[in-house]
């Protein structure tokens, strides 16, 4: 088997992910524009899939991580109905091993922010290497609004990116931050004007594809290394606590009263 049979072409179709290799880019969007690219337990596995086979094909010399029409991605499509049932952890071990390829992949990532990033999108944007927004975009860990704890590894990547105080912040109260005061705080590479926006990807992602592969690999493994120890760590914790939130009453109100466009009456101690 040589390793392009075991990379990228290897993959089986996801509903609502692309996945496509052309001139050196392996390209992955989050192809649900009705929900703004909220992700599913497939799409999260096939993201993870993507991301180590990525690291598999030598026709991969930078990923581009993004999302269909105009949003980067709402987080995970949990509903009133999925709570009542007893939504399933499977979710958010996919969305751990996403992040984890993503952050161990030898290729640099680029996530490109053209809108919207909640919840676990912003996550996945965060593992990325650099994370490039349009001035619509926006983050917001809204968590908390339904109950929840933020996962995918962002109590460690937002902390890690802005420090303790900034990304308590963010956590506890689930403000959105426009692109440009994210650029401000640190969590982000870069802002560009709407317009301009796909120009300026594609010109990031040509620096990209001619500058050397194994520096590029070293440069990212170190500075991970550096700033994301406690990133494994993290992910467990989450799960953890995640899990036990996913099961309780505050969770239960907090999605009904999202449907319900009310404000929730959290009573859990």
């Amino acid at each position: 088997m040589t390793a392009i049979d075991s990379g990228i072409d290897t993959l089986a179709p996801v509903d609502g992910l692309s996945v496509t290799v052309a001139d050196g880019v392996l390209s992955v969007t989050i192809d649900r524009p009705d929900s703004l690219n909220s992700v599913t337990t497939p799409v999260l596995a096939g993201i993870a899939d993507a991301m180590e086979g990525a690291a598999r094909d030598p026709r991969v010399r930078a990923v581009r991580l993004g999302g269909a029409g105009r949003g980067f991605s709402s987080g995970a499509g949990i509903s009133a109905e999925d709570a009542a049932d007893g939504v399933p952890t499977e979710i958010i071990v996919e969305a751990n091993r996403a992040i984890r390829a993503i952050v161990a992949l030898p290729r640099p990532v680029v996530a490109v922010v053209q809108g919207p990033a909640a919840g676990v999108g912003v996550s996945l944007a965060l593992a990325c290497d650099l994370v490039v927004a349009s001035d619509k975009a926006f983050f917001m860990l809204a968590f908390t609004k339904v109950g929840l704890m933020p996962d995918g590894g962002a109590s460690a990547l937002v902390a890690a990116a802005i420090g303790r105080a900034r990304a308590m912040r963010m956590a506890l109260l689930a403000e959105r931050l426009p692109a440009a005061d994210a650029l401000d705080a640190g969590l982000i590479s870069a802002v560009y004007p709407a317009e301009q926006f796909d120009t300026e990807v594609d010109k990031l992602l040509a620096a990209l594809l001619a500058g050397p592969a194994v520096a590029f690999a070293k440069t990212k493994h170190a500075v991970n290394a550096a700033t994301l120890s406690e990133l494994d760590a993290a992910l467990d914790r989450e799960f953890v606590g995640q899990s036990a939130l996913l099961k309780a009453h505050d969770f239960r109100e907090g999605t009904r009263a999202f449907q319900d466009r009310r404000n929730p009456d959290f009573t859990d101690v």
